[in-house]
C-alpha cells in the first residue's frame, strides 16, 4: 500500500509517508535481514523519498557493485521490479566499513551525506555471539560513534535511529525504555583492546563480561552508552528490537534469509539432525517478527522527529518486544514449530523428526552423548567404510556449539516495559496503523507459525511447495527406518542384559 487517494483525483499522504518526502535517507546494515526489509518497506510504502543511501562493504571476495546486484536479486525485492522497474534509480552504494576510522568513507562520499541526508538508520553491528571482543568493540561501538559523528555535521538531520537489541542490558532483570549506566566506558575498553593479545583478551573476558552473556550484548550495550553521551541536542533515538525472525505478512510471508537465533536450531530439528533442547520452559521466547519489526522502526524515526522535548537525559528508547502484547514461552515455540513443522515437512532431512526439550541438565548431557554424538560417530564409522566423507560428527559439534551459545536466552527471563513503542502506536494515524502495523495485541502464534515453517521449508531449504508429496513419502520412510532401528538397538540391549545375567548363572 502507498498513498491514499482523495475523492478529488490528488494524492494525499500519511502523516509517516509525509515525513518521509522526499527526504533523503542514510542507512547502515541495508544488506542484512533488517535492513534489506527496511529498505523494500520505505521504496514501497513511502514511494516519494528522493534518494536512500545505504553502505555496503566488500566481503569475501566480493565488492561492492556485486554485493548491490545480490542484494536486489533477493526475492524480497521482485513486486517492486513489477510495480516500479525503476526503484533502483532512488538507491546509492556508498563504499564503507564500520570497523574503519570515519566508516572508511571516502570525503567526496562523506560530504555528499552531511549535505543531503536528513533520516538515518544505524544498524550495522556484527551480531556473532562468539565475536572477538577487540572486532565487536570496533564495530559495534566505534562505529557508532563515528556514524554519531557524521550525523553531528548533518544540517538537515530530522532523526538518528540507532538499533540496538533488546538484550543489550542482559545484565539487569527488568529492563526499561531507557539508558544505563556502566562501569566500563568505551575509551578505556577500546584502549584495552588494542593493546592486549587475543589470547589475555579471552583469559580477562569473563571479569568483563561479568552478567552479560555475550561480547554482542556488551558491546551493544556500550554502544548505547556512547550514542546517549554523545547525542546532546541532537535527534536520536534507541530503537531495540528482540529476537527478530521470519516476516509474518510482508513482502513475503514467511520470508527469511539467515540461520540467526532460534531458526537455525528449528531448521537442525526440521533436517532430523537435532533432536532435543535445554530449556526453561518457564521462559518466554521474546521473538518478533521482521515486517513488524521494520515498521516500528521506520515509525520510531517520525516519532524521534516530532518529539523534540525528548532530547538529551530524556532521549527516546524503544524497546519492542513480544512478551508484552503477545507473551510466547520457548515450549509454545517448540509446540507450534512441531505441529506446523509435519504439515511443511523437508525433503533434505536426514532422520525422522523427533523432539525432547528438557528442564533436566542431567537428561540433556545424557541426550548430547546417546541421541546426538553417538549416533553420528556411528555414521561417520559407516561413511568411511564405504569410502565416503565423514561428516555428520563435525557437523552435529557446529550444531551443539551453536546452541550453546543462544542457550542464556532460553534459560533466563526478563521483564521488560514498552510504554514509549505502546504509546508511539497510539499516536499513529488510523492509515499510518494499516500501513505501519506493529502492535502485537491480539497475535495469533499457532497460525503466524504455520507461515513460518513454510518460510524455512521455502526460503532457506530452497524446497518448492511442489515438492510436500515427496518429502512426506520420505518421512514415512524414516519413520519406519526410526521404528526399526529402535526395535533393533532395544533387542540388542536386551541381548547385552542377557549375556549379562548368564555370567552369573
Amino acid at each position: 500500500m502507498t498513498n491514499i487517494i482523495n475523492e478529488n483525483g490528488g494524492n494525499t499522504r500519511t502523516p509517516i509517508q509525509d515525513f518521509y518526502a522526499d527526504q533523503n535517507i542514510f542507512i547502515t546494515g541495508g544488506t542484512g535481514f533488517l535492513g534489506k526489509t527496511v529498505i523494500e518497506k520505505l521504496l514501497r510504502s513511502c514511494p516519494d523519498i528522493s534518494t536512500i543511501y545505504f553502505m555496503v562493504r566488500s566481503k569475501k571476495g566480493h565488492n561492492v557493485a556485486d554485493r548491490v546486484d545480490d542484494l536486489f536479486n533477493d526475492l524480497i525485492f521482485d513486486n517492486l521490479k513489477k510495480t516500479s522497474p525503476k526503484f533502483r534509480h532512488k538507491l546509492v552504494a556508498v563504499a564503507g566499513d564500520c570497523q574503519s576510522p570515519n566508516l572508511g568513507l571516502s570525503e567526496s562520499d562523506r560530504e555528499l551525506l552531511i549535505r543531503e541526508v536528513s533520516i538515518v538508520f544505524h544498524s550495522a553491528a556484527t551480531v556473532r555471539f562468539d565475536e572477538k571482543l577487540r572486532i565487536a568493540t570496533a564495530i559495534n561501538i566505534g562505529g557508532s560513534l563515528a556514524m554519531l559523528n557524521l550525523c553531528r555535521e548533518m544540517k538537515k538531520l530530522k532523526a538518528m535511529i540507532h538499533v540496538s537489541t533488546v538484550y543489550s542490558n542482559s545484565h539487569v532483570d527488568e529492563i526499561g525504555e531507557c539508558i544505563y549506566t556502566y562501569s566500563m566506558e568505551y575509551e578505556k575498553l577500546d584502549k584495552m583492546v588494542n593493546s592486549l593479545s587475543d589470547e589475555a583478551i579471552d583469559e580477562m573476558l569473563p571479569s568483563l563480561l561479568q552478567k552479560w552473556p555475550n561480547t554482542y550484548t556488551y558491546t551493544k550495550a556500550l554502544a548505547e552508552q556512547v550514542i546517549h553521551k554523545g547525542s546532546k541536542d541532537m535527534p536520536v533515538g534507541i530503537f531495540r528490537p528482540g529476537i527478530i525472525i521470519s516476516a509474518a505478512e510482508e513482502p513475503l510471508p514467511g520470508w527469511t534469509d539467515n540461520y540467526y537465533g532460534p531458526i537455525g536450531a528449528t531448521v537442525a530439528v526440521q533436517l532430523g539432525l537435532l533432536r532435543g533442547v535445554y530449556y526453561n520452559p518457564a521462559v518466554r521466547a521474546n521473538v518478533v517478527p521482521v515486517d513488524y519489526t521494520t515498521n516500528a522502526l521506520i515509525a520510531s524515526a517520525w516519532d524521534v522527529a516530532n518529539r523534540s522535548d525528548r532530547r538529551k537525559e530524556k532521549m527516546m528508547v524503544y524497546n519492542y518486544v513480544s512478551t508484552v502484547d503477545a507473551p510466547l514461552f520457548w515450549t509454545d515455540y517448540y509446540n507450534y514449530c512441531e505441529a506446523a513443522g509435519s504439515m511443511y515437512p523437508a525433503l533434505k532431512s536426514k532422520w525422522h523428526v523427533t523432539f525432547t526439550p528438557t528442564s533436566s541438565k542431567l537428561y540433556w548431557s545424557l541426550l548430547v552423548i546417546f541421541i546426538h554424538l553417538l549416533p553420528a560417530i556411528i555414521i561417520d564409522l559407516f561413511a568411511k567404510c564405504t569410502g565416503n566423507k565423514p561428516q555428520m560428527h563435525q557437523m552435529l559439534n557446529k550444531i551443539l556449539k551453536y546452541l550453546n551459545l543462544i542457550q542464556p536466552f532460553t534459560l533466563k527471563d526478563w521483564e521488560f516495559t514498552s510504554d514509549n513503542v505502546q504509546q508511539m502506536w497510539n499516536n499513529l494515524d488510523t492509515k499510518d496503523k494499516q500501513y505501519f502495523k506493529f502492535s502485537l495485541k491480539g497475535w495469533d502464534w499457532p497460525e503466524y507459525f504455520k507461515t513460518y515453517m513454510k518460510g524455512i521449508k521455502v526460503y532457506l531449504l530452497k524446497e518448492d511447495l511442489n515438492t510436500l508429496p515427496a518429502s512426506y513419502k520420505r518421512q514415512q520412510k524414516l519413520l519406519w527406518l526410526y521404528r526399526a532401528t529402535k526395535a533393533l538397538f532395544g533387542l540388542f540391549i536386551m541381548w547385552m542384559v542377557w549375556k549379562m545375567v548368564t555370567l552369573f548363572i
